[in-house]
């Protein structure tokens, strides 16, 4: 059997070069620091979507029509009804200032995610004590850790993961152990496959369902097996929900506190930047334990002063109010996922259907495969103009793979896969 030879076009070679160039420039600014960060800084791996950005600004100084498929940033509208409540609220003083837990808008907000999770889910919950608001679920989860972690504790978080997965369990000075997950098992995590000597240190484990970035699904009895298995060794389990509308063909993500007992040793983390399209709003919630959402609450308190009303008046709104528009969403985003994924088939590159999310988990083309994913998406944008997040922003078992994030109009996503077939077709 012959070895394939690598591709190494002239174009291939104008990114390895720049991107190891990149890194010299980096490690001698670091240098030349006269004040160095924290350790725990250092421990973070390279957050590629930084240099992400600084070569999209230069590919649009260059003059390219830059088409951002990186990052997850809905670009639909958010109801206009919210909208509208935020306009209300705007003349009322009492609005504009400090947050506080005892508020009525913060007692209204907290009923409000407690009924949206008994319509949405059957779940029932003491809005009192087992909601808690959020400035945003990136924000929630990261504190989280903060808030449980010693410097022994072991996290399990499934790799690959949304990065706050990992990335705040080392912020927070826990130690990460990364469970391996892959295509061949669903992209679940094997829990009983992860070593016992790590299993007795474990304090949490984080999952999240539908998946970012893989798009994978799971079902109740997934999660009932992992409860089960979760309160044998004594492990809280964090689930991050945050694309829990975004399923598709006839299907419906449960929540882990669905699980009879779950809520002995279970938060769930919730958003509102995707399913009604409000990310620059910072809102998002956990729900679950009373006695981790009451510490977790406990660590916020040192460090923010709750969220601006008028963000809470319209999360109010988003929830409680007519749910059209986040079916509308849902099924704008499952017709692109249907047209870019066939479009990319259609020019010879190969991949599943994603079951949840409006990503799209794609594995770097055989022509291509001896690039990183951050040398093949850099070359996607140098000779295409189309972004995409490279696997391993996503921890080190993204390595091979992409991410496209569906948040551009039909007419874009199709131009995008016009573009991108001109890399496909560049000569070896």
């Amino acid at each position: 059997m012959t070895s394939r030879r690598p591709t190494t076009t002239p174009a291939i070679q104008r990114v390895q070069a720049q991107l190891k160039q990149r890194q010299q420039l980096e490690r001698q600014r670091n240098a030349r620091r006269l004040f160095q960060e924290a350790n725990r800084l250092k421990r973070l791996p390279l957050y590629l979507f930084a240099i992400l950005d600084d070569l999209k600004a230069q590919a649009r100084a260059r003059g390219i029509d830059v088409i951002d498929l990186g990052m997850g940033n809905p670009d639909l509208p958010p109801p206009r009804h919210v909208i509208e409540e935020l306009h209300r609220r705007a003349d009322e003083p009492t609005n504009h200032s400090y947050s506080r837990p005892d508020g009525v808008v913060e007692r209204t907000l907290r009923d409000a995610i407690a009924e949206w999770y008994r319509r949405k889910f059957r779940v029932t919950l003491d809005p009192r004590t087992e909601t808690l608001p959020l400035l945003g679920s990136k924000e929630g989860i990261s504190h989280l850790t903060l808030a449980f972690l010693n410097p022994d504790d072991i996290a399990l978080v499934p790799n690959p993961t949304y990065p706050v997965h990992f990335n705040g369990v080392v912020m927070a000075g826990g130690i990460l152990h990364n469970v391996p997950i892959d295509a061949g098992h669903g992209y679940l995590p094997n829990l009983k496959a992860i070593p016992p000597k790590i299993v007795r240190r474990a304090k949490m484990l984080f999952l999240s369902y539908p998946h970012n970035p893989t798009a994978a699904t799971a079902n109740l009895k997934f999660f009932q097996d992992v409860i089960r298995w979760a309160k044998a060794h004594r492990i809280m389990v964090i689930h991050d929900f945050a694309y829990s509308d975004f399923i598709y063909d006839g299907a419906k993500a449960p929540s882990i506190l669905q699980v009879p007992g779950a809520k002995e040793i279970a938060v769930e983390f919730h958003t509102l930047s995707k399913s009604y399209c409000m990310p620059g709003w910072r809102f998002g919630f956990a729900v679950g334990n009373p006695d981790v959402l009451a510490s977790l609450a406990k660590t916020k308190s040192y460090i923010d002063f709750g969220i601006f009303r008028l963000v809470q008046w319209g999360a109010i709104q988003a929830l409680l109010g007519p749910q059209d528009h986040v079916r509308e969403i849902v099924d704008e985003y499952g017709r692109r996922r249907k047209l870019f994924v066939e479009g990319l088939r259609r020019i010879g590159w190969d991949m599943p259907m994603p079951k949840g999310t409006f990503y799209v988990w794609a594995k770097i083309p055989m022509k291509f495969s001896a690039l990183t994913s951050l040398e093949f998406a850099t070359l996607l944008m140098q000779e295409a103009g189309v972004v995409a997040a490279p696997g391993t922003g996503f921890g080190e078992y993204g390595e091979g793979f992409v991410r496209f994030a569906l948040v551009e109009p039909e007419a874009r996503l199709k131009e995008a896969v016009t573009r991108i077939e001109r890399v496909l077709r560049m000569e070896s």
